[in-house]
This record gives structure tokens, C-alpha cells and sequence, in this order.
């Protein structure tokens, strides 16, 4: 049976996500989608002092997806961009905080991967 917390934080950030919309002037900006299940992302940020000074989310497609994104943006704004490279998805799964089936996980990895190719194409350029 589903923890009720679990679908609580989910359909709130789902409902209401932190951070939506999309940054105009951004130092990075990615698309990515999820071919499996056709979920869609779009990640804009801004980066100052090797900080995650803002970022923005769009995204299309399940609420796990979004919800994730949405927590993500939450936990990583003013973080150390290199300390988020570093992140392997098993340590993101575990800030969710979330429960997910093994179908739903590459719902959930969606921003965060997304995020980490346009953190390290970012540092690549600078």
C-alpha cells in the first residue's frame, strides 16, 4: 500500500511546484526527455561563485517527474555546483525522501540528470 506522506509530497509539488518557469538570460539552460514514457524537461540556471545562485524548471509529463524537479530545485539552490557533479542518482533518490517503485525511478532522475549534464557542460565552457 502507498504511504499517504509519500502521495501528500508528491501531488503538493506536483500541484504546486517550487521553481517553475524558466529564467531569461540563464548560464545554462537543457532540454531532456524520457523516451520511455515521454516525459519532458526544461532546466535554466544561473551559477555565482561555483553556487547554484538560481534555477528554473518547465517540465511535461507525469507528476513524479515534476514533483522530483520540483524538490530538486529546492534542495540544490546555493549549493556547490561541483558537490552536484559529484552526485551519483542513489544520493538524489535518497534526498527525495520519497518512495518509488523501480518503474518510477527514471521518472524521478529525469531533473537531476538533466541538471548534472548542464552543470558539467557549464563548467566545461567556463
Amino acid at each position: 500500500m502507498e504511504d499517504p506522506i509519500y502521495r501528500d509530497i508528491i501531488l503538493d509539488h506536483f500541484k504546486n511546484p517550487s521553481n517553475y518557469g524558466l529564467l531569461e538570460d540563464p548560464d545554462f539552460k537543457t532540454t531532456d526527455y524520457n523516451p520511455l514514457c515521454g516525459d519532458e524537461i526544461s532546466i535554466t540556471g544561473k551559477v555565482k561563485n561555483g553556487k547554484l545562485a538560481s534555477v528554473k524548471f518547465e517540465s511535461r509529463g507525469c507528476a513524479i517527474s515534476k514533483a522530483s524537479a520540483s524538490i530538486m530545485t529546492e534542495k540544490f539552490l546555493k549549493k556547490n555546483i561541483n558537490k552536484i557533479n559529484l552526485m551519483k542518482p542513489e544520493e538524489y533518490l535518497q534526498i527525495l525522501e520519497i518512495e518509488l517503485s523501480p518503474s518510477r525511478i527514471k521518472c524521478a532522475l529525469l531533473g537531476f540528470s538533466s541538471l548534472k549534464k548542464a552543470l558539467n557542460d557549464f563548467t566545461s565552457s567556463s
